[in-house]
């Protein structure tokens, strides 16, 4: 019942934030910030959802719902419309709802000894650390060992700056499904990357052996760290 309890929290949230909050609301609110009727009626929809989802004897729930929702929409509001203050807004949202879910059905004993137990745990901090590493520390790596090429690339800051992300979000990735055993998703991945990073008639020679280059490095990177990861689990 507690994980139902904060499934229909979250439900509520992201269909009001999302799907039931029309963007005239969040630019009139963006204009006038804590004078926007909007800014309210937004929160007492989402209030109101949550209310009735978890049901009417949870009403205090419901009212924080609705006052830290205006606030921070309203706090937010004055902020520039990036993807910092996005991420940031939303985790305060979600922070919210896992304190009221934390407050109604979990007891403080039983968090500390799931923490320990979590935090001890030597299989989880293997794949933190594997997974550290696959991202930055791999991809500075990458770049020193295809450095040579990539100097004979005119736009190479450009496709330096893309690659790095797109590096990241690869090597995590294929290294996850490795650990799941998911080895048809990586070659499904693999086809759809290089499908679309390969197929460009225009594309100097040069370019695309520094990508293939790269492209094999990270992925070889990835499937070895998660094979050796998943040796020890």
């Amino acid at each position: 019942m507690g994980l139902v309890f904060l499934l229909k929290l979250v439900f509520a949230h992201l269909t009001t934030d999302f799907i039931l909050q029309p963007r005239r609301w969040v630019e009139h609110r963006n204009q006038r910030h804590f004078g926007s009727v909007y800014l309210y009626v937004h929160g007492l929809i989402t209030a109101a959802l949550a209310y009735f989802l978890i049901g009417w004897s949870h009403w205090i729930v419901a009212l924080i719902i609705l006052i830290t929702h205006t606030l921070i929409d309203g706090w937010k509001s004055y902020r520039k419309e990036t993807l910092g203050y996005f991420l940031l807004d939303q985790l305060f949202h979600i922070l919210i709802l896992l304190g009221c879910w934390a407050f109604l059905y979990t007891e403080k004993g039983a968090v500390i000894s799931y923490w320990k137990s979590f935090s001890n745990n030597p299989a989880v901090w293997m794949i933190a650390t594997a997974w550290i590493v696959l991202t930055l520390p791999a991809g500075i790596l990458i770049g020193k060992l295809t450095q040579k090429w990539r100097e004979q690339l005119p736009d190479a800051e450009g496709l330096n700056d893309a690659g790095k992300w797109i590096g990241i979000m690869e090597r995590s990735l294929i290294f996850f499904l490795v650990l799941l055993g998911k080895w048809e998703a990586i070659g499904l991945l693999i086809a759809a990357k290089g499908l679309l990073r390969f197929n460009e008639s225009n594309r100097p020679e040069i370019k695309t052996e520094y990508l293939l280059i790269g492209t094999l490095i990270s992925l070889s990177m990835a499937i070895l760290s998660g094979f050796i990861v998943s040796q020890f689990l």
